[in-house]
């Protein structure tokens, strides 16, 4: 019987990746008490990194915003590993960590963001809404343009 998450989604036609493997020395998300903590996802679609460049060069905003959603969504698969495939157990997106590959006078990183934001709002609803940040920075791994890493709160 599918959850109440997993309802959302449908409604939603949204189907969730699976969730990527760490590329490097660390682990995709840590659990500690009622906090999953998940690593940064970068906007992979179908296991191919879609999205690269710098806001203010090369990426549109709207293109910025497509690849915040996509590690939105990533974020989403690996929170729903670490809860064992059971996503009504998220009681709330804590924080997330907005990181924009960007030019020097590029400063829309929080309107980037936001389409991770309002992922996160339409998948969990109020649970959703959550503390942020959204940082510039010069490049990102594999030449990514946004990078998001994420703290939820799950029913233990």
């Amino acid at each position: 019987m599918a959850g109440k998450i997993d309802t959302k989604l449908s409604e939603l036609a949204i189907q969730l990746p699976q969730a990527a493997t760490p590329v490097g020395n660390y682990v995709a998300y840590t659990v500690t008490g009622n906090l999953v903590f998940v690593s940064g996802q970068l906007p992979l679609v179908d296991g191919e990194l879609k999205y690269k460049g710098k806001l203010g060069e090369n990426v549109s905003l709207e293109d910025g915003q497509l690849a915040a959603r996509a590690c939105a969504l990533n974020l989403v698969a690996q929170v729903r590993a670490a809860c064992g495939g059971d996503l009504d157990r998220v009681r709330r997106v804590v924080k997330l960590g907005g990181f924009v590959a960007s030019s020097g006078d590029f400063t829309q990183q929080a309107a980037v963001v936001n389409g991770a934001s309002d992922l996160m709002v339409q998948i969990f609803g109020d649970a959703g809404k959550h503390a942020r940040a959204a940082v510039s920075c010069p490049t990102l791994p594999l030449g990514a343009a946004v990078e998001i890493d994420a703290v939820f709160e799950i029913a233990c």
